[in-house]
């Protein structure tokens, strides 16, 4: 028995979520897509959005007409219920992107300086670079993770906005919540710190990790940022948040673009909040999906970085330009070069028929030495 696209659609929304609905993950989110090509390139949810997200987005299109009214105000409270906090701890942007936007405006004035890790989720140092400000880099260790102690020797009182991406992006690497205490303790008291948790529901339980948002500091210089477009599958619909003190919040708040977060995603990040089972089963999913990865790469003989986020960053033992083009002319597209690490990708994690096609156009890879 067949069917249409529409037909799934339909099922998947009317359907309770429990364990045993993880097989029909998979068909859903290829139902979703008409495109040839396997998007493995962004880190996105490739499962989708809760069912009760998508019928929010549904109920509010007779709404598009209308600018946002009270959407934002409910929005936030509802965040802060979901975190505990105040509503004037909360901060609304167009993606967790534009609120990185947000603190770069409001705390590199000239002659301040940006710090950040190396590689790293690179949004904020484009925008450092598009408006002049000293942007210093600092290489990750040996283990992937933040060097601390070398981001402390460069962080002195011209230091503005000090960024954390914490588990990292492109590596998915952890640095570890103990270690960021005390660097953050040592910090000039001038400097801001701004924590991006994007890949937060991801990690799971790890002696490593507490978020800075259900674990805060008592220390108003951090800023902690989430978004909708990972784990939520609301990457199209751009929206984050972030959280911190009401001061930074007013801070920040006083450079974000004016109705920038539109009525469906603000509706559909209401109810993607409620929808704890689906967060769970999605977590669940991506480990599952994380290990068959490893376990692909391993049967290969190659490395990985070990990741916990929903991507991983792979050693080819090739020139990184030449497997992203091979894959690209097979219709599979994978994530950002990394200069410093330029015999690595970075694969998002897609559902199990397109990690299918992947690994089958990797073995279409002329053969070639391993990496040690």
């Amino acid at each position: 028995m067949s069917f249409s696209r529409r037909d799934l659609l339909r099922h998947f929304v009317a359907s309770t979520f429990t364990s045993a609905t993880m097989a029909s993950l998979d068909e859903f989110a290829l139902a979703r897509s008409a495109s040839t090509v396997v998007r493995l390139d962004q880190n996105e949810n490739a499962y989708g959005p809760s069912p009760k997200a998508i019928e929010a987005m549904r109920t509010c299109l007779v709404s598009a007409n209308r600018y946002p009214a009270g959407e934002y105000e409910e929005l936030t409270e509802r965040i802060a219920r979901f975190q505990k906090i105040k509503p004037e701890q909360v901060t609304l942007g167009a993606g967790s992107r534009e609120i990185l936007r947000m603190a770069l405006t409001a705390y590199l004035p000239v002659r301040k300086k940006l710090v950040l890790a190396s590689p790293t989720f690179d949004a904020i140092a484009e925008f450092a670079q598009a408006a002049g400000a000293n942007l210093v880099g600092v290489p990750l260790t040996k283990r992937s993770g933040h060097d601390l102690d070398a981001m402390l020797a460069v962080a002195d009182a011209s230091a503005g906005l000090i960024y954390i991406c914490n588990p990292n992006n492109p590596t998915g690497s952890l640095t570890p919540r103990k270690d960021l205490e005390v660097f953050i303790g040592k910090l000039p008291p001038s400097a801001v710190i701004l924590i991006d948790e994007a890949y937060h529901e991801y990690v799971g339980t790890s002696s490593d990790y507490a978020s800075f948002i259900e674990h805060p500091l008592d220390d108003e210089r951090v800023i902690v940022t989430r978004t909708f477009s990972k784990i939520h599958g609301l990457a199209g619909m751009r929206l984050g948040y972030a959280i911190s003190s009401p001061q930074r919040s007013r801070e920040l708040s006083a450079n974000r673009l004016p109705w920038g977060v539109n009525v469906l995603a603000a509706h559909a990040a209401a109810a993607a909040l409620e929808d704890g089972d689906y967060v769970r089963l999605c977590a669940e999913r991506n480990r599952s999906d994380r290990q068959e990865f490893y376990n692909m790469v391993n049967a290969r003989m190659m490395r990985q970085i070990d990741s916990l986020a929903n991507f991983v960053l792979m050693n080819t033992g090739l020139p990184g330009a030449q497997v992203v083009e091979h894959f690209r002319k097979n219709k599979i597209l994978l994530g950002r070069l990394v200069p410093q690490m330029d015999k690595y990708v970075r694969v998002s994690l897609g559902v199990p028929e397109e990690m299918r096609e992947f690994w089958r156009v990797w073995d279409l890879l002329p053969s070639h030495e391993m990496p040690m």
